[in-house]
């Protein structure tokens, strides 16, 4: 059966179609216009670009502002002819000049992005406020936008919020989301500075509901931490998503970190690896290293090298810190080739070296620890023990025990040419404080033999039993050696029986012969239970 009412509607619009075009022919001006709006939309005839430019010209050309604006709309969009900004140009202006906002908009527009002519802040500036004036929500935004940033104005940020307000209640998203973020961050606000998060997230989500994707992102990022509404990993999903199905990368990645750990909902890694290759793909550094990892490790895809070194390097050449150390470990291991590239061993070390430093550079901790030990020990670089140190110094000072541990051993060493016992001593007790074995054995030996520091035997005893419970078998050795003379300690021949033990067991020979010795001290009852505490422990 047809459809009656569409059937009507064609009817209707092919009437309209005849009936405007015979105006049209007679020279009216407005049936001109509506014509090439007839031919631009199809509506009663079949749609034709060339043909709604050429009525839209008779009509501009007879002063019709609208036919002018629309004329400039088809020649910056080359749209029914080559694309021609200067005439878009022109023919905004005819309009603008006859106070038609759309085209005062378009023409800032043109001037502030310098289409067509000379980039002009000024000229932008004079037709943006003619159009906002007239109440153009997209004019009076772009005017926030530029005394905000004063841009061809002193800045003047209660100006911006001002204009982004007027805007904001016409329903314009992004007016509503820069003064939600005015409102976040309390700045500009006049009487009212200070933040106000109800408003903030008043006009946050006024426009998240309109589509607005930061918006949305934004609602988001606050459901997921719990910044200011409660933690609701349910509400973070759905704004998530409804920014991430219009592209917006952050969303796209913060989606796929939830759904890879689980925070809220159930762990779901495929789904996971789907938001991290969209947000890849789009160019986010984040998700190109997060998907490096998994190709590396073969998470959730097959492992695959040369994939893996794609992504790092899409993420390093952002400037991605940790891709860049990502990138420098994969090369290091030999795995950074593409697939069928020659094995060269020198040119890995040395690019190797160039990310790692990329990376120390931005502070990444890891990175600045690994350069350390490269200029040390001269690996794909030249050695430079004064360079290892300016490394190392820089991860210990971001609390890296191991790097302030090898900080304390560059200047214990006396050929390093910058030995400084005391500055050692320091940087080895900043690494014990953290627990770190090899510092607290270190530091023990220190004040064993008052190198660096005053000779203290209990200071050593308690960093010799520190380094000892976590297995270091030196460590072990020397506390049985101070049970066994009650040195720093009272004596204890089963305590010493008992490390001297553990030591052996670790492969440090003297401790054999302390063991003999000890044993041949004690009698039969404190031997039987020194040995069964030796084997307890």
């Amino acid at each position: 059966m047809p459809d009656t009412a569409a059937h009507h509607t064609a009817a209707h619009y092919t009437a309209e179609f005849l009936r405007v075009k015979a105006l049209a022919e007679r020279g009216v001006a407005s049936a001109q216009h509506s014509l090439g709006f007839m031919y631009v939309n199809g509506q009663g005839v079949p749609r034709n670009d060339e043909l709604a430019v050429a009525w839209y010209r008779m009509a501009a050309s007879a002063g019709l502002e609208q036919a002018q604006y629309n004329l400039g709309v088809m020649y910056q969009k080359g749209q029914g002819a080559p694309q021609d900004l200067a005439q878009a140009v022109y023919w905004y202006t005819q309009a603008a000049e006859k106070g038609y906002a759309a085209a005062q908009y378009n023409l800032g527009w043109l001037y502030a992005k310098g289409q067509g002519m000379p980039a002009d802040v000024h000229q932008a500036l004079h037709w943006f406020g003619k159009a906002a004036a007239q109440g153009d929500p997209g004019a009076q935004h772009n005017l926030g936008m530029m005394y905000e940033g004063g841009k061809g104005v002193a800045q003047d940020i209660e100006r911006a919020i001002e204009w982004y307000r007027r805007a904001a209640d016409q329903n314009y998203a992004r007016s509503q989301f820069n003064l939600a973020l005015r409102y976040d961050s309390g700045q500009g606000l006049g009487e009212l500075n200070g933040r106000d998060v109800q408003q903030a997230l008043h006009w946050f989500r006024k426009a998240a509901e309109q589509g607005y994707a930061p918006a949305q992102f934004n609602l988001g990022l606050r459901y997921d931490k719990g910044q200011d509404l409660p933690q609701d990993s349910a509400k973070a999903i759905l704004w998530y998503t409804r920014a991430g199905d219009q592209g917006h990368a952050s969303s796209q990645f913060n989606l796929a970190l939830i759904h890879d750990s689980g925070h809220g909902v159930a762990r779901d890694p495929a789904l996971a690896l789907q938001w991290f290759r969209k947000a890849a793909e789009q160019g986010h550094a984040g998700a190109q290293d997060n998907l490096g990892l998994r190709y590396e490790h073969g998470q959730g895809v097959e492992q695959d090298y040369a994939a893996a070194a794609h992504w790092y390097r899409k993420a390093a050449e952002q400037g991605s810190a940790g891709a860049q150390y990502h990138l420098a470990q994969l090369i290091d291991a030999g795995h950074g080739r593409g697939e069928g590239d020659p094995q060269d061993n020198a040119q890995d070390r040395q690019q190797a070296t160039d990310w790692y430093r990329k990376a120390a550079e931005q502070g990444h901790l890891r990175a600045q620890f690994d350069l350390a030990l490269r200029f040390e020990n001269g690996i794909g670089i030249g050695q430079d023990t004064r360079q290892a140190l300016h490394w190392y110094g820089k991860a210990a000072d971001q609390e890296y025990a191991p790097a302030q541990y090898m900080l304390g051993q560059l200047l214990d060493r006396d050929d390093s040419g910058m030995a400084d016992p005391r500055q050692a001593c320091g940087w080895y007790r900043k690494a014990a404080d953290q627990g770190h074995a090899l510092a607290q054995f270190a530091l023990g030996l220190r004040y064993d033999s008052g190198h660096g520091v005053e000779r203290d035997y209990e200071a050593a005893h308690f960093w010799y039993l520190c380094a000892a419970r976590q297995g270091h078998a030196r460590a072990q050795f020397n506390l049985g050696v101070m049970y066994a003379s009650g040195q720093g300690v009272q004596r204890d021949l089963v305590e010493a029986y008992a490390w001297l033990h553990r030591a052996a067991g670790a492969g440090v020979a003297p401790a054999a012969s302390y063991i003999q010795r000890i044993a041949a001290r004690m009698g039969p009852a404190l031997l039987a239970q020194a040995n069964g505490y030796a084997g307890a422990a």
